[in-house]
């Protein structure tokens, strides 16, 4: 088979071309296609290797990882080939969405301070100190945090919020249970927190002012809610100008059993498609990361996403 015909029976697929697009713009790892285009490792390293071989991608080794990137050096037929490529990936439904998730981990892998972050949490347990404890680092990290209002959306019985209201100016609960906004009530000024406060309601339409609040937080509750979206865009409204969403939730699972045992509406979220429900509620400078995965099966993974007003 004569070269041009294998570029272009490579490049008949429209997973490849979403990846020559990407990586015309980008060199990237497996791992960062698989968070910009949602697809599992063994499917992408397969087309990866199809693009390879037909000497459209070339890679280079950075330790264990294999980093990709389209061959500006392929011979002209091929360079013909990957500008049909793109003007094909460019008709795809995918395109506008792998561009923003492209830009979203492109920024991570130089967000520096996140690198520090994880590498500082990753040493943390594997020596013993006396004293040493997350309990400890919280409560400090909570004292330095300076008074702000604050809307715990979905609060449950206000775990969060009682430890958020020692130094908060105030602290709204919103949750659809009565029971438990009244327990929550009772708990809170049996503890003396004259600025924690519970309120029964819906997080799609929380019973709070336009422009009240300066943080909105969803702890685990996005995933309870009917529709996320109409949650986030009724959290923006709340948000006065230049306040932050705090969003910690599951990332996308397929343990069904969820629904049944804790009444989840929704498997976790995807990282791509919560960054653009965020978008589109109005958010800017938005961040999503894994923080945290469960050594039990079925290995929970915790998001954690934040955007400005």
């Amino acid at each position: 088979m004569s070269r041009i015909l294998k570029c272009l029976k490579a490049l008949s697929d429209p997973t490849r071309l979403r990846l020559v697009a990407l990586l015309h713009r980008e060199e990237l790892s497996v791992n960062e296609l698989q968070q910009i285009m949602e697809l599992s490792q063994s499917r992408i390293s397969t087309h990866l290797r199809q693009l390879h071989e037909t000497g459209i991608l070339v890679s280079r080794k950075d330790g264990k990882r294999s980093i990709y990137q389209i061959n500006r050096s392929s011979p002209s037929e091929a360079k013909d080939c990957i500008k049909i490529a793109l003007q094909g990936a460019a008709e795809t439904d995918e395109h506008k969405d792998d561009l923003n998730n492209l830009k979203r981990v492109v920024k991570n892998r130089n967000d520096k301070a996140q690198i520090l972050f994880n590498q500082v949490a990753g040493r943390f347990d594997r020596q013993y100190g006396p004293g040493r404890s997350w309990q400890a680092f919280g409560q400090f990290l909570l004292r330095v945090i300076p008074p702000l209002d604050i809307a715990d959306l979905g609060s449950g019985e206000g775990l969060l919020a009682e430890l958020l209201a020692r130094n908060a100016r105030k602290v709204i609960c919103v949750d659809n249970s009565k029971r438990i906004v009244n327990f929550g009530q009772r708990k809170a000024k049996k503890n003396k927190l004259s600025n924690l406060e519970f309120r029964h309601g819906d997080i799609e339409n929380p019973p709070l002012q336009p422009e009240s609040v300066d943080v909105a937080l969803l702890s685990q509750a996005l995933h309870h809610a009917r529709s996320p979206e109409n949650a986030l865009s009724a959290t923006h409204r709340i948000l006065r100008p230049g306040g932050k969403i705090i969003i910690i939730d599951l990332l996308e699972h397929n343990f069904k059993q969820t629904k049944s045992l804790y009444g989840d509406r929704w498997l976790g979220f995807a990282k791509n498609t919560l960054h653009n429900w965020l978008e589109k509620a109005g958010f800017k400078k938005i961040e999503i990361d894994v923080v945290a995965r469960e050594d039990e099966p079925p290995h929970f993974e915790t998001i954690l996403a934040t955007g400005l007003k």
